[in-house]
This record gives C-alpha cells, structure tokens and sequence, in this order.
C-alpha cells in the first residue's frame, strides 16, 4: 500500500542525498549496512531504556536508507544479485531488532508479559511472512498478497509508538501490536494457502504428465 509513495520520496525528499553519495563514491550497499546499524542502535539503545519517542526518531532518521540504496543503485546502474540479497538480508535484521527493541521495554520499563507475548508474536510472524514469500518464490511459486506487508508494519508501529510517547497514550502502540499480531497471522496463512492450491496444481500437472 505504501510503495505509491516511493516514487515521491527517492524522486523529490531525498534525490539530495543520493547525489551526494554517489559524488562521494559511496557504494549503495555501504548505505544499506549503516542504514540497518542505525535502526537496530536506535530500537536497541533507546527502547529498552523506556526511551521511545528517542528510538522511533533515531530509526526514521535511518529507515530512509532503504528507499536510497535502491535510487542510488539505479542511478549508477550498479544494481547486482547481491546487492538484492544483502537488502533483504538486512531488513530482516533492521525489523527483528525493531521489534525486539519493543519486547525487551515490556520486558523492562514498561513491565507488561502480556505485551511482551504479542510484540514477540509480531516479530515471528513478521518474519515468517517474508520467508514465505521468499521460499514460495525460490520454488517457482507466488506468495504475494495478504494484509500486513513490510513497509505497512514498519510505519504503522513507528508512527504509532511515537505519538503515544509524544501523547502519553501508550494505548496507540498496544492497539497496533494487536493489529499488527492479526494481520500478520492471517498473511501468513494466506500466503500458506494461496501456494498450497498453486503446490497441488502443480502436482497434479506432474501426476497428469507422467500418467500420459
């Protein structure tokens, strides 16, 4: 939902930027590993320290890189298999700590099990459902599709626990652990299902094929 945005900040916001890196020679996958360095110190310096309007700040400072590495990359057309991998890689490691930053404050200042559950509940499965796309991919199959895709739960938890810092209303990042907990469960099993009828399908050509 978020990507029809994309076009805006790397063309507009942040052109700048990338200009200069690539005046100054740095490679987009520099900006990826300090990008990923920056959010993962951002959730966990500052979240389990109760510092959260802090952490969420640090982290959208960083985040942006993600949307310079790949402008920096088509700019100089050094766009590679690699640099794909290592930008997926990475963000896998940026979200596990975005959200692991969030579990060790309900493990700490903000002393609540219950949230401390869910907020691991929304890493896993978080996590789950972009290897299930990518596993489904790897097997020739499509796992697009469902309700929390990345860039969705990255914005609606930093935006949420910002302003319920900024508002004293913890309730706003709790709602959206919830949400974020449900989406992303019925992604999972939406992406499981919809390359399940596609396994089958192919099985059954298989089966045909053979029988012939």
């Amino acid at each position: 939902m978020l990507d029809r945005f994309k076009d805006f900040w790397q063309g507009v916001v942040l052109m700048p930027f990338v200009r200069l890196f690539i005046k100054l020679g740095i490679s987009p996958d520099a900006v990826t590993l300090v990008g990923t360095l920056g959010v993962a110190a951002g959730a966990l310096v500052f979240f389990p320290q109760g510092e959260l309007l802090i952490g969420v700040l640090v982290i959208t400072a960083f985040v942006f890189s993600d949307l310079i590495d790949g402008k920096m990359a088509r700019e100089t057309g050094r766009k590679s298999t690699f640099g794909a991998f290592w930008d997926s890689t990475l963000d896998r490691i940026g979200d596990g700590a975005i959200f692991g930053g969030l579990a060790l404050y309900f493990a700490g200042p903000g002393d609540d099990y219950l949230y401390l559950c869910v907020t691991l509940w929304c890493l896993v499965m978080g996590s789950v459902t972009s290897y299930a796309r990518a596993r489904a991919e790897s097997l020739q199959m499509d796992a697009k599709g469902g309700l929390a895709e990345r860039a969705d739960r990255l914005v609606a938890i930093l935006v949420m626990t910002g302003l319920g810092a900024i508002f004293g209303l913890p309730i706003l990042m709790e709602v959206t652990l919830w949400v974020l907990a449900l989406a992303s469960t019925y992604t999972v099993v939406f992406r499981v299902m919809k390359v399940r009828r596609q396994a089958l399908a192919l099985d059954a050509a298989r089966a045909g094929g053979t029988d012939a």
